[in-house]
């Protein structure tokens, strides 16, 4: 594999950093069993104090998207969501520390899924970085055991980096029209025991299925960018200009009172824009692409 020599590597150990490289994730042991029930204990005693879900209706903007499942990232009660992020941090950074070649949290959630609800449509994570020098990551792990009957995490193996340069809240995915198709030909779940994590490039292509059991599915995820990176979010006015798009200079405390619908702060650094018109592909070009080299 042919690799840009300036770019940063993310895991420690070569053999799992090879694979992270390959397949855009791996899969590690990550907690003990008395941490995976302090972790679930400490959600559940602190869930009165969400404020519920931030919405498009919040910043009156139109949207059919429809949300089923408990996302801390998206509450509207700033400072339970840094409550959470402590806990998390917390009980993460450890563990973090041993795989990770120097990288700091920016965003932690709780996921939940209720009972017949909590798909988590074809997506890719935001970029928080530049993705030509590094990668940012998520470390999903789930509280109970993960599978495809009560939604755990899919992926599409070697995705990352390949899709989706550009990418933020306002911003059409070019794999939109053809999610079904990848849906159906391309994933593969990842089937998790709680307290395993799998620690995934931003970039890959996934998706989770809707929770069909009557027990509980509940996971969470951290996302971490490089220490001595700025973090990065790409910004699009649809009302304004459509095929402009701004990059921010943004910190932890952005996300902390981020709604995805909301202009941001005029007095954020801007560190340039550039004309995107946003695109689709086919599933023949997906399938080229998913050969051919990363986009770094």
């Amino acid at each position: 594999m042919v690799r840009n020599k300036k770019m940063r590597r993310t895991l420690k150990d070569d053999k799992l950093e090879e694979q992270f490289q390959k397949d855009g994730y791996v899969s590690v042991p990550f907690l003990k069993a008395e941490e995976i029930e302090e972790l679930k204990e400490y959600y559940f005693n602190t869930l009165e104090e969400s404020g519920g879900h931030i919405g498009p209706e919040d910043e009156k903007y139109q949207s059919k998207e429809l949300i089923t499942y408990d996302f801390t990232f998206i509450d509207k009660n700033v400072e339970y969501k840094q409550k959470v992020f402590d806990k998390i941090t917390q009980a993460f950074e450890s563990r973090f520390n041993d795989y990770l070649d120097d990288y700091k949290p920016i965003i932690a959630n709780f996921i939940r899924k209720k009972e017949d609800g909590g798909e988590v449509p074809l997506h890719q994570n935001w970029a928080f970085v530049d993705e030509y020098k590094s990668a940012s990551v998520s470390i999903w792990c789930p509280l109970v055991d993960s599978n495809k009957e009560n939604g755990t995490l899919e992926v599409v193996p070697g995705s990352h980096k390949r899709f989706g340069s550009v990418r933020g809240p306002m911003i059409r995915s070019e794999l939109k029209d053809i999610n079904d198709e990848i849906l159906e030909n391309y994933m593969v779940p990842l089937e998790t025991k709680a307290g395993e994590a799998v620690i995934l490039d931003d970039s890959i292509v996934h998706y989770s299925s809707p929770n069909t059991t009557d027990g509980l599915r509940l996971a969470i995820q951290l996302i971490l960018i490089p220490s001595e990176e700025p973090s990065i979010h790409f910004h699009m006015d649809l009302a304004n200009d459509p095929e402009k798009v701004e990059v921010l200079e943004v910190d932890h405390q952005f996300y902390m009172a981020f709604n995805p619908w909301k202009k941001p702060d005029p007095n954020i650094k801007r560190v340039r824009s550039f004309k995107y018109k946003p695109f689709s592909l086919s599933i023949s070009e997906f399938d080229q692409m998913l050969k051919a080299p990363r986009f770094d």
